[in-house]
């Protein structure tokens, strides 16, 4: 008799009923088992969603705006302080010593100091140490200044080099019937500070066949964007659509400017950079929010929770533009230090908290996702960033995912005038807001479009689905010294 082999769909007998090894499928066993088993197991079609809504984005909407520009580059300019001043001075030693050196960077002139003016001398190392002395003469070239104390023979009666001190002016005094002096031209002309960034391309793409596309799953999807049904292929797209979202914010909060002796490293080493010029330093990259800061603004480190800590903050925003209102960003740890400095304070509100910026109503500000308390006569809006508590980027507990070292940011609540090349007039603008690239013809902020034989497209003889994902963009940080970044 012949065997036929192999035997689909063949059970072997036994004795008695009982599901045996050799007549009994298991679905988890990975042999090729599907739905066509014996035993239909009780399945959950829907995932679980164990990471909650895993997005990241939003942080640029809360605080900045977003506004095209048709430049491979956008440069502003900001105001200098109004007020003559310099640190590290130094001041000679000897019995009789009036002659200070302001430093001065190479191959540069200061023509702030002429003969007449008035100026205080202090040492911050020596809060007893202050001396108002009159201007006898200054050296542009070589930043030589030489006073003449008002109450006492000069300014350094010691044995050593004073150093480290800082001088302002004041004023000036002269005597009846004088005149300017016609050599140094007593003629302050202010200097142009300006800021600059680029913007770069992001991009991205999933690719599913059209087979796969046709296929239907078991799994019912569901994604943060609204994406439902038992295609995978769309969890995938949906996926890579709302991972590119959180790329074009990420790119703006951590984007760095490649320096000199790494630009043609890169050029040589990333294949799509190839036969690219060498533009030096800062022609790749872009400066994003964290580096802006680190590059002018103000870091406070190792923040403890102490209110001593937290108003040398204030004290160091006086110092700078002393902008009323504030936004703190900040991690799960830093965020309860706050709490708990609050609740040392207030003896009202949910857990210490003070609600009075939100017209006393804790409704009101846990609606808006923050928690408002005053100091001095500044305001802060403190709330919980995503970012800094996510596992997968900043985030994690010590004791369980080492985290990075940055804390939180304190941003400033308010506005900015400049001058709009596309409206041509001033405008008002968040100090932290991102430019893209979008002209009549095409707009970059961000483009998506499909390619291939799926999806109604068409375009090619490739039988698949390509979805490509495209913006380009970059971050302006405008007043950064009136940003904080705490750090660990």
């Amino acid at each position: 008799m012949g065997v036929l082999s192999p035997q689909f769909g063949s059970l072997v007998p036994s004795l008695q009923p009982q599901a045996l090894v050799s007549n009994y499928l298991n679905f988890n066993s990975g042999g090729g088992n599907d739905f066509a088993q014996q035993y239909l197991p009780e399945i959950y079609e829907a995932e679980v969603e164990r990471y909650g809504n895993r997005t990241l984005s939003g942080f640029l909407r809360m605080v900045g705006a977003e506004m095209p520009m048709m430049s491979d580059q956008v440069i502003w300019s900001e105001q200098n302080r109004l007020h003559i001043s310099y640190e590290n001075v130094t001041c000679g030693n000897g019995g009789t010593d009036n002659t200070l050196t302001i430093p001065l960077v190479a191959g540069s002139v200061f023509n702030t100091i002429f003969a007449n003016m008035t100026v205080v001398i202090m040492d911050p190392a020596n809060p007893a140490f202050t001396v108002k002395a009159i201007v006898v003469s200054s050296n542009a070239a070589t930043g030589v200044v030489v006073v003449e104390p008002y109450t006492r023979t000069s300014v350094n009666a010691g044995g050593a080099n004073l150093t480290g001190l800082k001088m302002f002016v004041y004023g000036s005094e002269f005597a009846k019937g004088s005149t300017l002096g016609t050599t140094s031209g007593q003629s302050i002309q202010p200097q142009l500070t300006t800021f600059s960034n680029k913007p770069i391309i992001i991009r991205d793409r999933y690719a599913v066949s059209g087979s796969d596309t046709a296929q239907i799953g078991w799994v019912e999807v569901a994604s943060e964007d609204g994406t439902s049904g038992y295609l995978w292929y769309l969890k995938a797209e949906g996926e890579t659509r709302l991972r590119f979202e959180d790329y074009l914010e990420m790119s703006m909060i951590e984007g760095e400017l490649a320096s000199a002796g790494q630009v043609p490293n890169i050029i040589a080493a990333v294949p799509s950079f190839a036969g690219l010029p060498n533009g030096g330093a800062g022609s790749i990259g872009t400066e994003g929010l964290f580096a802006a800061i680190n590059n002018g603004g103000n870091v406070l480190s190792g923040y403890a929770g102490s209110l001593q800590d937290f108003d040398s903050v204030l004290e160091n925003l006086d110092s700078q533009g002393a902008i009323e209102e504030n936004m703190l960003f900040l991690d799960r740890k830093t965020e309860l230090l706050f709490d708990n400095m609050l609740a040392q304070q207030n003896s009202y509100g949910a857990g210490g908290t003070s609600y009075g910026v939100f017209e006393n109503s804790e409704d009101m500000a846990l609606n808006l996702g923050f928690s408002g308390f005053r100091r001095g006569s500044y305001d802060f809006y403190k709330t919980s960033w995503k970012y800094l508590n996510d596992a997968s980027t900043r985030g994690g507990s010590a004791n369980f995912v080492n985290g990075d070292n940055i804390d939180g940011v304190l941003v400033p609540a308010g506005t900015s005038t400049v001058y709009d090349q596309l409206l041509g007039t001033n405008i008002r603008r968040p100090f932290l807001h991102v430019r893209y690239r979008a002209s009549q013809a095409d707009d970059r902020r961000m483009k998506s479009w499909l390619t291939g034989s799926v999806g109604g497209a068409q375009t090619s003889t490739l039988d698949a689905m390509e979805v490509n994902f495209l913006s380009e963009r970059c971050l302006c940080v405008q007043a950064r010294n009136n940003f904080v970044l705490f750090t660990a």
